[in-house]
């Protein structure tokens, strides 16, 4: 669709050293947020968020600029706008599930953020870009730390229960066990290793009766270990 008002307010090309400068501020600030990510081992980094936000500033520049000679007849906000859209899978790449838990959905979210400021640096609206570069990086530091202090005083207590059982063992009767000692199960992780296969269940123990629910699973067939870790 064409917008003849957007159209006329396309401005002339600018000059390669505003070029680099928009791009280097993209780059370092999604590279703070990306540095952060790296220090915590996630599965995208310094140099995925370095990329992603220069890349998001790069397609606002040639968004706004790169088709000033076409005598206005195109529309300088629609290579911008897919840029919104299109983070979503490189967003969805990042999220992965394992058992009954999801992970990188902080990481997708931060993506998404990186992006978003990649677009106000390119658009030369560096003052946006910086705020929500540190409002990031706080809310991903010492927001964090402070949301685990006071969550944990109100959330159930997390245990993780250890049980082997044969390979192709299914670990379905594992969570029934301890669902009927009054667990709930949170989380599930399974790894098999020659002819063992490793469940590790996370239970929201609460008043739940920890040796109950050992006794319990130690009484399904084929179960060869089961403990509690510390």
């Amino acid at each position: 669709m064409y917008f003849p008002e957007l159209a006329a307010a396309a401005a002339p090309a600018l000059a390669w050293p505003h070029v680099l400068l928009r791009l280097s501020v993209a780059a370092g600030l999604g590279g703070a947020i990306g540095f952060e990510r790296e220090l915590r081992e996630r599965q995208a980094g310094l140099r995925t968020h370095l990329v992603v936000a220069t890349g998001a500033a790069l397609f606002t520049l040639v968004s706004a600029y790169g088709f000033a000679n076409f005598d206005g007849k195109v529309d300088p906000t629609r290579i911008a706008a897919q840029v919104v859209t299109g983070i979503g899978f490189l967003g969805a790449g990042a999220i992965i599930r394992q058992g009954l838990s999801v992970r990188g959905l902080t990481t997708a979210a931060s993506l998404w953020l990186v992006a978003a400021i990649g677009m106000a640096a390119g658009a030369g609206y560096y003052d946006g870009a910086i705020i929500a570069t540190l409002g990031a990086l706080f809310t991903l530091g010492p927001m964090r730390v402070l949301a685990y202090r006071v969550v944990r005083r109100y959330r159930a207590e997390v245990d993780r229960l250890l049980v082997d059982i044969p390979a192709g063992g299914s670990p379905a009767p594992l969570i029934e066990a301890v669902e009927r000692c009054g667990g709930r199960v949170v989380g599930l992780d399974v790894s098999q290793e020659g002819d063992r296969r490793s469940v590790a269940i996370d239970v929201e123990v609460g008043s739940v009766h920890a040796p109950s629910v050992v006794a319990s699973v130690a009484e399904i067939d084929g179960v060869l270990e089961v403990k509690w870790t510390e």
